[in-house]
């Protein structure tokens, strides 16, 4: 079912107008109805072309969050095989906003972590929307720990729109959980590559994505906070959202030139939301590139690399 965004209202009349005429079966008609057909598909790959080339930061913001965007269990379905699912922290529960596998990647044996936020009603809200509890970040932290027994490079694949602020988070150390795990990936000798997919939201995010390297969908959006929660806060109205996207440089582009994010993966025209394996596949190269590039560096050097990353951040300036 196609789900339109609300700067797409022209693209929806279009393809609207083209669905009509392909359900026509008048054989008198057909010649007509196909040059027709010719003509409303180029207006709609124009339109997206122009579109989709020219975003603003909010339009990005509605992109990133699009539910037909490929989740993290459809990449990790194409790009790793011999999956074996891992579950729980062993202390509390297993929660499903995060799931986590070893696998292998084009034959190397890698941990994979991952956000997940479902597909429909009940999808969603098994995996709360993406929103990981305490017990999420320590099984992220436990499978992180194996990983590095086992020297295995740890890939995540970030999509939340932040940690689940609820009260029951909060009384099981909601912020010490995601300290620790930004801690863990931090301190990780093995090499640990993050790849933003969607929405990159808040200590969320960073606990899974403090990495040697992170790659960036050319449509996601990574940011310290919302653009409705830094509204809120900033001129105590949320619908100033759009002014709120543009001041928080939440874009993969902004980021690159901050020295935030290592590089962008370009995604389909009209975003990844209409071509999901196309962006899948896009994916595969540069993460292959990545990681073996990553092996090739010795472990105490990398360390020292990614220590003078984090310490670097915030030295370029737009």
């Amino acid at each position: 079912m196609r789900h339109y965004l609300d700067f797409e209202k022209s693209l929806a009349k279009i393809e609207a107008d083209a669905d009509q005429l392909r359900a026509k079966d008048n054989p008198q008609d057909k010649a007509d109805n196909t040059r027709q057909l010719r003509s409303l598909d180029k207006k709609a790959k124009k339109f997206l072309a122009d579109t989709y080339a020219n975003l603003s930061p909010w339009q990005k913001c509605q992109v990133a969050r699009h539910p037909n965007r490929p989740h993290c269990k459809d990449y990790i379905n194409v790009l790793f095989n011999e999956r074996m699912h891992l579950s729980g922290d062993r202390a509390f529960a297993d929660d499903q906003a995060i799931v986590g596998c070893l696998a292998r990647f084009e034959d190397q044996p890698v941990m994979v972590i991952g956000q997940e936020k479902g597909y429909d009603t009940n999808s969603r809200l098994a995996h709360n929307f993406g929103m990981a509890r305490p017990e999420g970040y320590r099984k992220a932290i436990r499978l992180m720990e194996l990983a590095d027994r086992f020297a295995l490079p740890v890939i995540t694949l970030i999509d939340t729109p932040g940690a689940y602020p609820g009260k029951g988070a909060e009384e099981r150390g909601q912020s010490e959980a995601i300290a620790r795990s930004t801690e863990k990936c931090l301190m990780l000798g093995v090499p640990m590559i993050s790849i933003i997919i969607g929405e990159g939201g808040s200590g969320g995010a960073i606990a899974l994505a403090s990495s040697d390297c992170t790659l960036m969908l050319e449509h996601s959006i990574y940011s310290v906070i919302s653009p409705e929660g830094c509204a809120s806060i900033l001129w105590q109205d949320a619908e100033k959202m759009r002014e709120a996207a543009e001041a928080l440089r939440l874009t993969a582009q902004d980021l690159v030139k901050l020295g935030i994010v290592d590089e962008i993966v370009p995604e389909p025209v009209g975003g990844a939301q209409r071509h999901p394996r196309e962006i899948i596949d896009n994916v595969a190269p540069v993460l292959s590139r990545w990681l073996n590039q990553l092996l090739s560096v010795e472990p105490t050097k990398r360390l020292k690399a990614r220590h003078s990353r984090f310490m670097n951040m915030g030295q370029q300036r737009l």
